[in-house]
This record gives C-alpha cells, sequence and structure tokens, in this order.
C-alpha cells in the first residue's frame, strides 16, 4: 500500500509540475481546476506514507486555512481550485534543482577548486572565509545539501584535526555561510518567492543581498578569530600541516587545475543565463530558472556524450528523492492552501495593520525591527525558512507597505539567516549535527548566538539609515 502511495504521488506531483507550465504558456485559466486536482491529489496521497510527525505541520497549516475560511465565510470550492494552484512555480523550482548535482558528481569539481586555491587558505582566518564562500557557492547547486557535501571535504582534508574546536571551526563556517545564502542566491526558493511575491527588483535584491551577505561573511571571521583565541588553539599550524601533506598529491594531479577552471565555466554559463533570459524574457522567474536549469543539464551531458547518464540519474531520481520530497512539498501546497485563505478573507491586512500598531505604539521602533522577528519566532515553532518566507511573503504580498520591495525583501531574509542559525527544528542544523555528531542545542544556538545578535544589528543599521535618508 505505501509503495503504490508512493507511486502514485510521484505520478501526480510530476503531472501537477508539468501541468504548471501547461497552464503559464497556454493562457488556459480553464486548466487551473487540472492544476488544483493534481496538487490536491498528491496532497492527500502524501498522508498514506509520511509518517505523522512529518505531516503534522503541513496538517496544522491546513486546518488554520480551513478555520480562516470558515470565519470569513468564503467558498471552500473556490478556495481549493485557486488555493492549491499558489505554490506550483515554487514547486516546480524545487523539484528540478536538485538536478544540477547530477553534474557535480561527474566529476571531483569541488575537490579541484580547493586544491587550486589551497595557496590562498594557508592560515585560519584565509581558510575560513574560504570554507564560507565555497559553501555559498555550492549552494548555488545544491541548496542546503551543500553543508554534508563541503563539510565531508573539509573534514577529509583536516582528517588529523579533531575536537570541540575544530568542530566550531567548521560547523560555523558552514552553517553560517549557507544562512547567509538565503539572502542573495537566485536559485535558492525562498529568495526567488520573496523577490517575486513583493514585486522586487531581482538586480538589487541579489546586489543588496550579495552585499550584506559578504559583510557577514568578514563579520564570522572576525568572530572565528575570537573563537580561535578563546579555545586557545593554533588553527593555523594544523591547517599548514595538512596542506603540506597534500602539495605532492596535487603534482600527480595532472587535471586538478582544468576540472577547477570548467567548474567556473558551469557556473557562469548556469547563472549567465539566467540572468541573460530574465532580461530579454518578460516571464516569472518562478519560471525562468527550472527551464534553464534542465537546458543547462542536459547540454552538459550531451556535449560530454555521457546522455545515457541521464536515463540513469532520472530513474533514480524518480524512484527514490521525489517521494521523499513529501514532507515539504505537503507544507508547501498546505502553505498555499493558508496564504489564499488569508488573502480572500481580508485577514492579511489585520495582521499587518496589527504589526504596525505595535511599532508605532513603542518609541523608536517601526515595522523593519520587527519584522525579521516574525520570521525568527516561526522557525522556532518549527517551520523552515521555505515555508516561513512563503507564509510573509504571500501575506505581505497583498498589502501596500511604505517600504521599497527590496528593503522588505532584506528584512525577511535577514530573519531566515538568523533563523536557520539558531532554531534547532531546522533542516540545516539538523544535517549539520548529523555529520559532525555535536547536538543540534550546541551547533546551531549556543555556537551562533552572539554571532546572529551582532548580524540582526548589522543589517538593522542598514535598513534604518536608508529610511533615514531615503524615505
Amino acid at each position: 500500500m505505501v509503495q503504490l502511495a508512493k507511486r502514485g504521488y510521484t505520478l501526480f506531483i510530476t503531472l501537477y509540475v508539468l501541468m504548471h507550465f501547461v497552464v503559464y504558456f497556454t493562457g488556459g485559466e480553464t486548466l487551473s481546476p487540472v492544476l488544483s486536482l493534481f496538487g490536491l491529489t498528491a496532497f492527500l496521497l502524501g498522508y498514506f506514507f509520511l509518517p505523522m510527525k512529518q505531516a503534522a505541520i503541513s496538517l496544522l497549516l491546513l486546518v488554520i486555512a480551513l478555520i480562516i475560511h470558515l470565519t470569513a465565510g468564503t467558498s471552500l470550492i473556490e478556495a481549493t481550485v485557486s488555493g492549491f494552484t499558489v505554490m506550483s512555480g515554487l514547486i516546480a523550482l524545487l523539484l528540478i534543482v536538485p538536478t544540477i548535482s547530477w553534474v557535480l558528481e561527474e566529476k571531483p569539481y569541488i575537490e579541484a577548486v580547493i586544491n587550486f586555491a589551497q595557496n590562498l587558505l594557508n592560515t585560519s582566518r584565509k581558510f575560513y572565509f574560504g570554507m564560507m564562500v565555497i559553501t555559498q557557492i555550492i549552494s548555488y547547486f545544491l541548496l542546503f545539501g551543500s553543508i554534508p557535501m563541503v563539510y565531508g571535504m573539509i573534514d577529509d582534508f583536516l582528517e588529523n584535526q579533531k575536537g570541540e574546536v575544530w568542530e566550531n571551526y567548521k560547523g560555523t563556517a558552514l552553517l553560517r555561510a549557507f544562512s547567509l545564502t538565503t539572502m542573495w542566491v537566485v536559485s535558492i526558493p525562498s529568495f526567488i518567492f520573496a523577490v517575486q511575491a513583493l514585486g522586487a527588483s531581482l538586480g538589487l535584491s541579489i546586489l543588496q543581498g550579495f552585499v550584506i551577505a559578504v559583510a557577514g561573511t568578514l563579520l564570522s571571521v572576525l568572530f572565528s578569530h575570537f573563537q580561535e583565541r578563546h579555545y586557545g588553539v593554533d588553527l593555523t599550524a594544523g591547517i599548514q600541516e595538512e596542506l603540506a601533506k597534500i602539495e605532492e598529491e596535487k603534482k600527480e594531479d595532472p587535471n586538478g587545475n582544468r576540472d577547477a577552471l570548467e567548474f567556473g565555466l558551469l557556473f557562469v554559463t548556469l547563472f549567465g543565463s539566467i540572468f541573460l533570459l530574465n532580461a530579454v524574457w518578460p516571464v516569472d522567474l518562478l519560471l525562468i530558472i527550472p527551464i534553464v536549469i534542465v537546458a543547462w543539464v542536459l547540454l552538459y551531458f550531451i556535449v560530454r556524450r555521457r546522455s545515457s547518464a541521464i536515463a540513469e540519474n532520472g530513474k533514480t531520481y524518480v524512484g527514490k528523492s521525489i517521494p521523499n520530497k513529501a514532507q515539504q512539498f505537503s507544507i508547501l501546497l498546505a502553505a498555499g492552501f493558508l496564504i489564499n485563505a488569508v488573502n480572500q478573507s481580508g485577514y492579511g491586512e489585520y495582521i499587518i495593520d496589527g504589526l504596525f500598531y505595535i511599532t508605532d505604539a513603542v518609541p523608536f521602533l517601526n515595522f523593519l525591527w520587527v519584522l525579521p522577528f516574525v520570521v525568527i519566532i516561526l522557525g522556532f515553532i518549527g517551520l523552515g525558512p521555505l515555508t516561513v518566507i512563503v507564509l510573509v511573503s504571500g501575506i505581505l504580498q497583498g498589502v501596500e507597505l511604505p517600504y521599497p520591495p527590496e528593503i522588505v525583501v532584506l528584512g525577511i531574509t535577514s530573519g531566515s539567516v538568523i533563523s536557520i542559525m539558531l532554531s534547532p527544528l531546522i533542516l540545516p542544523s539538523i544535517i549539520l549535527s548529523s555529520v559532525n555528531k555535536l547536538s543540534i542545542i550546541k551547533n546551531g544556538l549556543l555556537f551562533n548566538y552572539k554571532y546572529a545578535i551582532a548580524f540582526y544589528a548589522m543589517v538593522q543599521i542598514y535598513l534604518q539609515l536608508f529610511v533615514v535618508f531615503f524615505m
């Protein structure tokens, strides 16, 4: 029964994504009920094999949405038709982005990049900075899958360096780096959804988020310096010891530099294509990115004359990976239903008015001070950054705000950064703890709370100065 449900789920979520593209390109609003039917069927099939613990959040969101519809007196039939189409673009993106990993598995690209740059990584500060940079770059391709991948490579490189000081050194770099990507990386679904939902400029949002991410990276490097002094361990000596060992291995690998340059070319072609297409084709980003990724992956294997690998990877992905995404997709479908309920009922305006009332009642407080805490608090009750940003952005989408959308995007995503670092209930922290064997509380809250406070202050200084000088 479970296997049959998983096969049915895979079929209907795939049809849901395909129908999303059909509805968009044909402009066939008459097909929207079919899109909703596929989404609703996949949503219900998920509960035949999801454990109650994994199904709890989506059920909670569904119940809240139903209560809103019942109290507001809106039509449940119309709500179902419109509510289960809200997340189609985002689910299409989430279904297609992981195929990028097929390319990275073809060659040891990441190891080649680290070996190529080893002369730039010969001190503890430089190596820490390098870990954060490479994690953010790999996050373009693998999302939070970058955490175990980069950790595995760094752990192999530092195989003789053990102890909490080294786990703090590696863990904080990886977790902070991934959290910062939610402010600017174009393939991070939560970032793209916020940009599109709020009508922000992609270029300005990426530039602004990138600048803050660079500042956040440098701030993290500074904190790592004080942490090293706190532990009283010379990490530079350990790093240089390991660098000396791999120098000979580098000489024996004539293709290392070539693979590193090939990786750079892959990075530029993928994300350059997204920016170019976005500039010349006036369609939604949530549509452009999946199309570019599919074309890029197919072209890579065709050029390498490895077309058979497409079928091999596709078979594994459909059979194993798609059913494993049932929890995430169920939460998103329920979140879309809830967003539709809040917007149809008009309750979204009441929520935002309530936040503005609180900020008006407290001197020197404005909406941008509070906005990140909405994301942080929801993160601590178990909602992941994607779900939270989808909910918050979806509600704000129907409300007129007195701030530029790019500023609101930064306010929301800065809360996401802090939530990822501190919440023990969010997947990146759980994944990191599974690989470094430290507790989730220690990896997240204990190692990062001081940095999170400083980061929040830094972002707020930027936001408040913008309000003072440009509003």
